[in-house]
């Protein structure tokens, strides 16, 4: 009889984290940048969702979803990708 235990999971249950996230329903440029977006605007954008992700009941496993799969852009789990990039290299070295 062949093992199941190897195919991936069915996406609802890999995803289902995010029914319970705080930004449902937020208008998604509140995480993401414009491309012009530079110095005072981009800060307060991105304080504006780390906000949010500070009291989200999911925020953990966004950001380790961010993580296993490099999301290159937007603020996930109350990480920038700079930051995000910073906790990877973090974790490389401990």
């Amino acid at each position: 009889m062949a093992s199941i235990g190897r195919l991936p999971k069915a996406l609802q249950e890999v995803y289902e984290w995010q029914y319970d996230a705080a930004c449902v329903g937020v208008d998604e440029s509140v995480f993401f940048s414009p491309d012009a977006e530079r110095g005072p605007s981009r800060r307060a954008r991105e304080a504006a969702a780390k906000a949010l992700c500070a009291v989200c009941p999911v925020v953990r496993e966004c950001l380790e979803h961010a993580l296993a799969v490099r999301e290159p852009y937007g603020v996930w789990g109350g990480l920038n990708i700079n930051e995000r990039e910073h906790l990877l290299q973090d974790r490389k070295t401990a």
